[in-house]
């Protein structure tokens, strides 16, 4: 199912793949009332709906999610949970902000770590740090901007060559890299699975249940999905770009599709020979590089390619996607994707988030600007402390 209001992507999610088919989501059927209701169960609206529960412990929330969790948006990244800013953020005029800022996000992924080890959600979390390379003149220009940013803010790295990208990650393809142990890898539907599962009992959350329309009457807010309604005094909509076509935003947001592809276990002999490190990930230089992965069970991931508002043909899609993973690893003449799919993703010009009250009793996270799985969680809790009127 698809429409203008939340994406219908061509292909399952390759991350959800890999996991144990979940039970029966449940969809919203009726007509009910509730406290907050909250659009969208990715990161941010999780977040949310957690710290209204803590905020207020009496009050019903009610999720409503398009597809279902792991399949949708969250679980469609790429599983990087950065400590620190992106290497698109870093500015080093701007040190103060940039640590007060780098302190929020550290304080952000404590907490999910935290509820990780608490509700036992078997994600693959590990303190692997990120790797940052560049293989053309512009992404070292990025790089060496981005260092300058690490070394006044004293912030721990380490400088690589090509000889050492090449022993750690098995590629020559890159001329210069950082390595920064700021960052856990994680696989993405897992956590987002979790997170559902560990929701506090005042909580509902209902899948496949995709917002049409919202509309202001006298007291409340009104959600509409194809089988049923919510009406709530406070509406959080944590639903990323697609919140223009529920009126919010429409001038300030775009939707980008990012295009990801996830190999079948590579032989062993194959993996041996593919560097010293076996569980990495990295970070294009210039934010519309290549970001990949590799895998604790020997997979190799590759994100690259984009598209404006309109998912592109898959199809044509993996033969990129395949001829840039053959680029950076030419010795692995056989490859084989097991999945290939798109994530949806706001944009916004100046990089700046649509965040806030935006009408009374509605709040809006968007334009995420591709920042994670961390910085949508830390956006999520402020946003309820702000619809508690903290």
């Amino acid at each position: 199912m698809s429409g203008a209001t939340f994406p219908g992507y061509q292909q399952p999610c390759g991350w959800n793949a890999l996991l144990p088919q979940r039970g029966p989501a449940r969809a919203l059927e009726e007509d009910l009332r509730c406290d907050v209701a909250i659009v969208g169960a990715g990161y941010t609206g999780l977040a949310a709906a957690r710290r209204l529960a803590e905020l207020q412990p009496g009050a019903s929330i009610a999720i409503l999610d398009s597809s279902e969790v792991g399949e949708g948006n969250p679980g469609r990244n790429s599983g990087f949970m950065l400590e620190i800013a992106l290497a698109n953020d870093a500015e080093p005029t701007e040190l103060e902000r940039m640590t007060a800022c780098n302190r929020l996000i550290a304080s952000t992924m404590d907490d999910l770590r935290r509820l990780v080890e608490q509700h036992g959600i078997a994600c693959g979390l590990a303190h692997a740090g990120t790797y940052r390379a560049a293989a053309g003149a512009v992404g070292v220009a990025a790089l060496r901007k981005y260092r300058a940013f690490l070394e006044a803010a004293r912030l721990p790295h380490e400088v690589l060559d090509r000889q050492k990208i090449r022993n750690r990650l098995g590629t020559g393809f890159y001329r210069e890299g950082l390595y920064s142990p700021h960052c856990y890898l994680v696989q993405p539907a897992a956590l987002a699975r979790g997170l559902a599962a560990a929701l506090p009992p005042a909580v509902s959350l209902y899948e496949n249940s995709p917002a049409l329309a919202v509309a202001r009457n006298v007291r409340d807010w009104t959600v509409r999905t194809p089988k049923g309604s919510l009406n709530a005094s406070r509406l959080i909509l944590a639903n990323n770009a697609f919140c223009k076509h529920l009126g919010i935003g429409q001038s300030r947001i775009v939707a980008m599709y990012t295009y990801a592809a996830l190999t079948e276990p590579l032989r062993r002999s194959t993996v041996e020979a593919l560097g010293s490190d076996t569980n990495w990930g990295l970070l294009p230089a210039h934010r519309l590089g290549s970001t990949l992965r590799r895998t604790d069970d020997g997979r190799l991931l590759i994100r690259s390619l984009y598209g404006y508002e309109k998912e592109a043909d898959n199809g044509r899609i993996a033969e990129g996607l395949k001829r840039s993973l053959q680029r950076r690893f030419p010795q692995l003449t056989e490859l084989t994707f097991a999945s290939v799919w798109s994530g949806a993703t706001g944009f916004t010009r100046n990089g700046a988030p649509l965040w806030g009250e935006y009408a009374p009793g509605l709040y809006v996270s968007a334009g995420c600007n591709g920042g994670g799985v961390v910085k949508g969680t830390l956006f999520g809790r402020l946003l309820a402390e702000m619809a508690c009127g903290r």
